[in-house]
């Protein structure tokens, strides 16, 4: 399981051309050959910092708190960086509609259909760890259904 998670790691830090924050380490230096044949998903048509945001976004929940928390240490971080990092804190982009409907149903056992008469797909607030959809139950009762972010 270790091993699965550093290779997502060093996968999405490829793709967004983030390698060199990773490639000092020397227990990352065996898997240089993997890396280099990784280049090839490269996205490097951003700049640094935001490459950095999208990569911990990518990268899910646990790595969006990481980065929130790191905008706020200016001390540490170039301004370019701690200010990418800062939208973290309130601009994290919903994750799909269709993610949210194959949550719901396992966690439920039964089709969205079943559980709400009616239910938003589009989310009304997004955040690092949950969104939030509204929904009416059968019995007319309007709620707001907070959904965790996969990952």
């Amino acid at each position: 399981m270790r091993l699965f998670r550093l290779l997502r790691i060093l996968s999405v830090s490829v793709r967004f051309g983030l390698e060199e924050f990773v490639l000092g380490h020397e227990r990352v230096r065996v898997l240089r050959p993997l890396i280099n044949a990784a280049l090839f998903w490269r996205r490097l048509g951003r700049p640094r910092a935001e490459r950095l945001r999208l990569a911990l976004e990518t990268l899910g929940p646990i790595f969006v708190k990481f980065g929130q928390v790191l905008s706020t240490r200016r001390d540490l971080l170039p301004a370019d960086i701690a200010d990418e990092l800062a939208k973290l804190q309130d601009q994290v982009p919903p994750f799909p509609s269709g993610t949210v409907i194959a949550i719901l149903e396992r966690v439920y056992g039964k089709p969205v259909g079943a559980v709400f008469s009616r239910f938003e797909p589009e989310a009304v607030a997004s955040a690092s760890v949950a969104q939030v959809h509204l929904a009416k139950l059968p019995d007319g009762t309007e709620v707001a259904v907070k959904v965790l972010r996969p990952g």
